[in-house]
């Protein structure tokens, strides 16, 4: 039936059908293990229409278990189609109210409790519920559903358990919740994080995927590392034809995910299940509606594209000031330099070392370096050193910002020594922290913020106490713990019943943490709120620097959660200069980018402990090509600047050379991940998501679209192999060489020690700039445009677009007067060449100067004549006598060259320079090709 009361695009229909006509049992009959039967599972037992269009169901528990607690007898059911591409599936205690995600850290609509119409009864077996391009549909006994696709009919997941799964029925405890879903052996899933992954960006079945934030270094693989995001992308091929859907299970609580390639298990020890699924069907739109709901990844600053170059150990300003200058004079470009905490008094936040970095001297240096355009940004760690002269401390104590134990500020040692950790779940303490950032900025005017350590990370475990003089005073390490410290054990929340797979071990969950029986604001646990520990701290120091100029704030964070890249960018940690960590980088990078944090990167050249040469030059050349990139390395390993080997100055020079050119890309691409949430570096599969056999691969990405970087990721190789999808590409290096590959083609590309393979696809308008040795200098230079076409081209198209704007305001928006789009367009067609743009909110390009000095196309036939400009439908204002065109016939690599159709004729590159085109104007370009 059709309720009137529904909206029109949502169905509901109760079917009085046996349960096996209707939903599918787990497909596959293969031997398995029986799993412990944890619970009995539910019944639904009503089934209701709510207020706001969904559905609202009544659960109860079948016969009681008592493993792991005591089953909760009543659980309340509500269904939501909230919007045509995104399902909602909450479950929760029906009779108390339990922990979710705090509504206004991340906001989103709260499920409805008021149901309309009558009340539907047993015998309730099978109902589905319709809505856009999901249909939810359950089984009433034991309670199981499903979620499929409309358009295929294609299941997405099924929690239904028959007596050959290896899992239950759903289980809901108090600190134990089970749920599965079944899932064909050939779907490829990612996801699950953070970790450092060894067998690359797929998920890998029996590998352990346990989600609670930990201060553990990224070395160690399949263990929870300092995020937390239950969310997975499954891509599915159906006869050559891919289909991506994504899940969400919106849950701060610890959790272990187990895969097993014909299923996955959640098991959590606390909250709710709060299910969200995102019907894609593409990679790039399942990220599209997944942060459309978590929010969209932060506007970044222009110069947060730049290099960056940070160390532990700059032990006072004059390193620090030759540093700069040593990149400088070793021709690098460099736009930030960063002080790990050797800038602070005693380690203690917001303060300044008087003998090492004496406030007059690092102030002048600042507006040195300000007035080159460079920044400077500084650690700030959570931990606030327990001191009677600290005045940070003191005011924290007034405003009583701390989290507790049993009524007393819980303590804790990390750098300073003792110390206490803020509460931001308290309003108290964002207004607090705000003032402390305030504080600091009117005594050293950094450009942005780094906030580590905010897992929360404690070098000790349990309760403490301070003892008389046996704790560092923040002049050393200080990582072992020298509190007096004993274990809880006496509450449920420090010993749950079950134990996730902590730190790969089993350690209690308190273990170099806060306790997690500590509590915060409104008496919330740490055990519940821990893993958000790092995301209320971002959106806290979010709005203390938006509030300082009202400019746009640069974040990074260690620690992130569900929702994180609102606010934050992102490094992926302790890393080891070894030729494994430089792989593992690529795919904890293309993970975040699915997690919403695009703007993200690994310490190059590795964090400790000495890189070899080798490696340091492999490293920049990748990671030139970080969304975010930067150099770090360990208080203790030996210098690694870029400078200090000559070869790896001449990589750096080379690779960042070419990332300054593309810094209009990039910064195009920041604003397409603000506005739709596209990652800035993806799987090849996101461009190419019906060839399979790029579902695996993590050895290449994609920058955007269509800029493919192949590294060289192993010792000793001065060659790479490397796949390419069908189709033309281009080296960016040198656009006159080119590959054709007729279907997916592995290539054995050459790589000597200072060369990085990038390749640009065909189709194409990249906007680039001359670069320069920063940021602000290379983003005023004349712009080049790159047009690809198919080699040979006498019918292609190809598309580009350029967003420009003043990077101090807080959004990227257009409307404002300070921005501007431009989409640029190209034509092969009835023997023509055709380029063009369309300009929105021209004013702030023109009020700059931009213009466009060389347009180069690539893949034509050639150059016939009747060339012919115009500007703003005007073609007089440019003198065509000016513009110099030159043809250079394309070569192919080991004679990959197009076969077939049009094998026979050439294929140029077209390079038309002496143009002023104006960025801020519409402009039309053509010329007669030459047929060959």
């Amino acid at each position: 039936m059709v309720s009137a009361s529904l909206p029109s695009t949502f169905l509901l229909t109760i079917f009085l059908l046996s349960i096996s006509s209707c939903i599918p049992a787990s497909s596959s009959k293969s031997s398995r293990i029986a799993p412990t039967t944890i619970g009995n599972g539910y019944r639904l037992v009503s089934l209701q229409e709510s207020s706001d269009g969904g559905l609202l169901g009544h659960l109860q528990v079948n016969r009681k278990n008592s493993i792991y607690g005591p089953d909760i007898p009543h659980l309340h059911l509500y269904i939501k189609h909230e919007t045509d591409d995104r399902l909602r599936v909450h479950i929760s205690d029906a009779q108390q109210q339990r922990w979710e995600v705090p509504y206004d850290l991340l906001p989103r609509d709260r499920p409805s409790t008021q149901a309309i119409g009558k009340s539907r009864e047993n015998p309730i077996t099978v109902s589905e519920f319709s809505g856009g391009e999901l249909i939810f549909s359950c089984i009433a006994d034991p309670f199981s559903f499903a979620v499929k696709r409309k358009s295929n009919g294609q299941t997405l997941f099924n929690s239904t358990a028959d007596k050959s799964a290896p899992y239950n029925s759903l289980v809901f405890k108090d600190q134990y919740l089970e749920i599965s879903t079944s899932l064909p052996s050939d779907a490829s899933l990612y996801g699950l994080g953070e970790n450092s992954q060894p067998h690359g960006i797929k998920l890998y079945p029996n590998d352990p995927y346990t989600l609670w934030t930990t201060d553990q270094s990224a070395i160690n693989l399949n263990m929870d590392l300092y995020g937390s995001h239950p969310v997975y992308m499954d891509l599915r091929n159906v006869g050559g034809e891919a289909y991506a859907h994504g899940v969400l299970l919106l849950n701060s609580n610890g959790m272990d995910v187990f895969y097993r390639g014909s299923s996955l298990t959640y098991k959590v020890i606390g909250g709710v299940m709060d299910f969200y699924f995102f019907s894609g069907p593409s990679p790039l739109n399942v990220v599209d509606q997944y942060t459309q709901l978590i929010g969209r990844p932060a506007p970044m600053p222009y110069w947060s594209l730049g290099f960056h170059q940070c160390r532990w150990g700059y032990h006072n300003l004059s390193v620090v000031e030759d540093v700069v200058e040593n990149y400088n004079k070793a021709n690098i470009p460099l736009d930030v330099i960063w002080n790990d905490d050797d800038h602070m008094d005693g380690h203690k936040d917001f303060t300044l070392n008087p003998n090492a970095y004496p406030r007059p001297k690092l102030l002048d240096f600042l507006s040195r370096i300000h007035a080159r355009g460079m920044k400077y940004i500084v650690i700030i760690d959570p931990g606030i050193g327990v001191n009677s002269s600290y005045g940070t401390y003191q005011r924290g104590l007034a405003k009583d910002v701390f989290i507790k134990y049993e009524g007393k500020p819980y303590l804790a040692q990390v750098w300073p020594g003792a110390v206490n950790f803020p509460d931001f779940l308290n309003p108290a303490t964002v207004s607090w922290w705000g003032d402390e950032v305030r504080r600091f900025h009117e005594l050293v005017p950094v450009d942005g913020l780094w906030i580590d350590m905010n897992e929360a990370s404690n070098f000790c475990s349990g309760l403490c106490t301070i003892p008389k003089g046996k704790c560092p005073t923040g002049t050393g390490p200080g990582w072992i713990c020298c509190l007096d410290c004993k274990n809880i054990t006496k509450t449920r929340w420090d010993d749950p019943p079950y134990k996730i797979n902590a730190s790969g071990t089993h350690v209690p969950i308190g273990y170099k943490t806060i306790a997690t029986s500590a509590v915060h604001y409104n008496g919330v646990r740490e055990y519940d709120a821990h893993s958000m520990y790092g995301f209320s701290h971002a959106i806290a120091t979010h709005k203390a620097l938006q509030g300082l100029e009202g400019k746009r704030p640069f974040i990074l964070s260690r620690s992130t959660f569900v929702g994180s890249g609102r606010y934050t960018a992102h490094w992926t940690g302790d890393n080891q200069g070894t030729w494994n960590d430089i792989k593992y980088s690529i795919s904890t990078m293309l993970n975040f980018g699915i997690f919403g944090i695009p703007m993200v990167g690994s310490d190059i050249c590795g964090f400790y402990p000495q890189p070899t040469e080798e490696l340091c030059n492999r490293w920049i050349e990748l990671g030139a090509f970080y969304p975010f990139s930067r150099d770090h390395a360990n208080y203790y390993s030996p210098r690694q600047e870029l400078y200090q080997w000559e070869t790896v100055a001449k990589s750096a020079r080379n690779a960042l050379g070419m990332r300054y050119k593309l810094l209009p890309y990039l910064y195009t691409l920041t604003y397409e991940a603000h506005t739709t949430g596209a990652p800035i570096a993806r799987p090849l599969f996101f461009s190419f998501p019906n060839i399979k056999e790029l579902y695996g691969l993590s050895t290449q990405f994609l920058l955007g679209e269509s800029l493919m970087v192949s590294p060289v990721l192993d010792q000793g190789q001065t060659n790479v192999s490397a796949m390419f999808p069908p189709g033309t590409w281009y080296s960016l290096f040198d656009p006159s060489q080119a590959i054709v590959a007729k279907q997916l083609q592995t290539v054995t590309l050459d790589a000597p020690l200072h060369v990085i393979n990038v390749h640009l696809y065909q189709n194409t308008i990249l906007p680039m700039q001359r670069g320069g040795m920063i940021s602000k200098d290379a983003r005023m230079t004349p712009f080049t445009l790159i047009v690809t076409f198919p080699a040979g081209a006498t019918e292609a198209k190809a598309n580009g677009k350029l967003y420009v704007d003043n990077d101090e305001l807080p959004e990227m928006t257009l409307g404002n007067g300070q921005s501007t789009y431009v989409d640029f367009s190209a034509t092969a067609s009835k023997n023509m060449a055709k380029v063009w743009s369309d300009v929105e909110e021209s004013k702030f390009a023109l009020e700059k100067g931009w213009v466009i000095e060389k347009i180069t196309v690539l893949g034509l036939s050639g150059i016939g004549g009747e060339f012919a400009i115009e500007v703003e439908g005007n073609s007089g204002i440019l003198d065509v006598s000016k513009v110099e065109l030159v043809e250079t016939e394309h070569k192919f690599l080991d004679g990959l060259k197009k076969e077939g159709e049009g094998a026979e004729k050439k294929s140029v590159m077209v390079e038309v320079g002496g143009l002023r085109l104006p960025v801020g104007k519409k402009f039309t370009m053509s010329w007669r090709m030459g047929i060959s």
